[in-house]
């Protein structure tokens, strides 16, 4: 199955399935970085920590807020799933420092606009 994305309104989506749905969801803001380029770390990274779950369609949502970033992570279920488990996860996952830093190291602006 590929990944879509969609870029409107100043939302760039990477999703399994369009329009993305997010059933399970956890926000945080991150400095200003291409939208692009942390929409697919941090999709990899969501991917490698929930990829046991049946049924998983998983979805990334990166807004420019200000001098940063809004990132919504989640996704959508095809399945009963036990939710607080799998949103623990993902939280864990978005407030890992060493994550975070190898995201913005790789999505740093380089002239290219966001």
């Amino acid at each position: 199955m590929t990944w879509m994305t969609s870029d409107i309104n100043g939302e760039y989506i990477m999703a399994r399935r369009l329009p993305a749905r997010f059933d399970l969801c956890v926000e945080t803001t991150l400095p200003l970085m291409s939208r692009r380029k942390l929409a697919l770390q941090i999709r990899q990274d969501m991917w490698r920590v929930l990829q046991n779950l049946r049924g998983f369609l998983p979805a990334v949502s990166v807004t420019r807020l200000g001098d940063g970033v809004q990132v919504r992570a989640g996704g959508q279920f095809t399945c009963p799933v036990h939710i607080p488990s799998a949103e623990a996860k993902l939280r864990d996952m978005l407030n890992d420092a060493a994550r975070r830093q190898r995201w913005s190291n790789f999505a740093k602006r380089k002239g290219a606009s966001c």
